[in-house]
């Protein structure tokens, strides 16, 4: 019988745009909504735990610095590992929420912008679980010998859509309404204090690196649980009465900008009752049956998490499920890199990665939801 292949996750790198953005200036960067300040920002930065985010943009100039292609790229040139060049690279894959264009997809553009030769290129889209779905096409490029190599990334430019002057055409719209209520709609000004850019990659490789530990790729797991959940966070859509979701062609042009379309926008009523239960709870249960997985078994654990608010319910989920992995074995960089989506996971392995903390033997599990539709990615790895 023929032995089992394996894939490894040989290099990972990050970039984030320009200096760390704190708190009190947030504003100063992406500008105020109608001149006013905000009134959610406080209550929403009070409860996410955000300290510091990246935007690629000027603070001086306002003028954005990145695509979100070349931020994506930037993290791809980033990767290194003996033996490889990046015009060796076989296969690309790329994820995202916001591309920088409809058509064509993201990979392209990035694979543009790298200008290295003829490769298999695949673009993924969703939310935070794009990165995910990118990483996985490209482990199993690997895992099926269709290529030796692969790349995959998870880039956000979140800072694109949430510049005041985008919500200018609603704000002028509703003038009436904001005399009594100047904040444009919680659902869209909530995402503002939460979101920014960054980008990671990871280079995928039949064999391990023989001059540091490298990340076996042990399973994968992907599951979605639209079948049971209407859209609770979605763009280029608006909710009808009805719940229902209806796509930005059909609303005429002049609608776009009266009803901010194409924000980011998000049910906080619905992500606060549903998230831990839709994205962990029911699909880690079955992975605990099917996978046996046990958390003294698990070395680190990489939540994203888009908010510190959720930390204590999925410890909470984790300890009703069995499964309870002690704070010191959790590790996040919210506080410090925001929630940077698709590109999180990418971001945060990388981190540990360079954290000097890993040793080779010990296991670790990562684990992306995404609000949008309430789906989830559960990834475990070995360091050997």
């Amino acid at each position: 019988m023929a032995e089992a292949r394996a894939v490894y996750i040989t290099a990972t790198a990050a970039f984030l745009p320009n200096a760390p953005v704190g708190n009190d200036d947030i504003e100063a960067v992406l500008g105020r909504i109608g001149g006013r300040p905000s009134r959610a920002r406080r209550l929403v930065l009070r409860n996410n735990g955000i300290e510091s985010r990246h935007y690629a943009i000027d603070p001086a100039s306002g003028a954005a610095t990145h695509t979100n292609a070349q931020l994506t790229a930037a993290a791809i040139r980033a990767l290194e590992a003996p033996g490889f060049a990046l015009d060796t690279l076989e296969c690309l894959a790329t994820g995202t929420s916001l591309p920088d264009q409809l058509m064509p997809n993201h990979g392209v553009m990035v694979h543009g912008e790298l200008g290295t030769p003829a490769c298999e290129v695949v673009s993924t889209a969703g939310i935070c679980l794009a990165g995910m779905t990118a990483l996985k096409y490209a482990w199993l490029s690997v895992l099926a010998g269709n290529s030796r190599n692969a790349v995959a990334s998870g880039s956000e430019l979140a800072s694109a859509v949430m510049r005041a002057a985008h919500f200018e055409a609603e704000n002028e719209a509703r003038v009436d309404a904001l005399e009594t209520h100047p904040e444009i709609a919680f659902e869209k000004d909530f995402l503002r204090w939460m979101l920014s850019d960054g980008a990671g990659a990871f280079l995928l490789q039949d064999a391990p690196r023989p001059d540091a530990p490298s990340l076996r790729i042990d399973w994968f797991e992907l599951s979605s649980q639209a079948h049971a959940q209407p859209a609770c966070m979605y763009a280029g859509a608006d909710k009808d009465a009805d719940g229902s979701l209806r796509g930005w062609a059909r609303f005429s042009a002049a609608e776009w900008g009266r009803r901010s379309i194409f924000a980011v926008k998000q049910d906080v009523r619905q992500l606060n009752e549903q998230v831990v239960r839709q994205t962990l709870e029911i699909p880690l249960a079955s992975l605990i049956a099917r996978r046996g997985l046990k958390a003294d078994a698990i070395d680190w654990f990489l939540p994203h998490m888009s908010s510190a608010y959720f930390r204590q319910p999925v410890a909470d989920c984790l300890a009703r499920l069995g499964c309870a992995i002690p704070p010191e074995r959790w590790f996040t960089n919210l506080a410090q890199r925001g929630n940077t989506g698709s590109a999180s996971i990418f971001i945060m392995l990388d981190e540990l990665v360079r954290s000097g903390r890993l040793r080779r033997g010990q296991r670790l599990l990562c684990f992306v939801p995404e609000s949008g539709r309430f789906s989830s990615g559960f990834l475990h790895l070995t360091v050997v």
